[in-house]
């Protein structure tokens, strides 16, 4: 098992922040995405630039504070959870844990080179702060 934790702070506040991060419909802040594809209320396929698809299912979404869901695809499976939290200032600290399994040993080695988590995490949150107009 792989499992990588971030911790971020924005100057937007909480509602803000959700409503981006949880509006599958407007993915075009994503720089490592070229599309998402909704199948249902619960369940998504997002694509990377390069044509990679990983299919997500939705396992809690209480707004604004806990967001949770389950992904896989071909090399891999995991979940991911996202805790938000409201700062004294007005603004939001989140919580990102990512924890993937993945399916063959020889990828799980490859993994380590070519799929780096926190990397992948860093790229989402200065995104996002773009998104949000705050400073990167």
């Amino acid at each position: 098992m792989r499992r990588s934790e971030l911790v971020a702070a924005f100057k937007s506040d909480i509602n803000t922040v959700w409503d981006v991060m949880t509006n599958n419909k407007d993915f075009s802040w994503r720089s490592d995405l070229d599309r998402i594809e909704i199948l249902d209320k619960e369940n998504f396929v997002e694509y990377t630039k390069d044509g990679f698809s990983t299919s997500f299912k939705i396992t809690a979404k209480e707004k604004p504070h806990l967001y949770k869901f389950d992904m896989e695809n071909k090399n891999f499976k995991g979940k991911w959870i996202g805790e938000f939290r409201e700062t004294e200032d007005g603004g939001c600290e989140i919580t990102f844990i990512e924890e993937i399994y993945i399916k063959s040993k020889v990828m799980e080695i490859l993994s380590h080179l070519f799929m780096n988590l926190k990397k992948m995490q860093d790229t989402y949150v200065r995104d996002l702060k773009v998104k949000l107009g705050e400073d990167v």
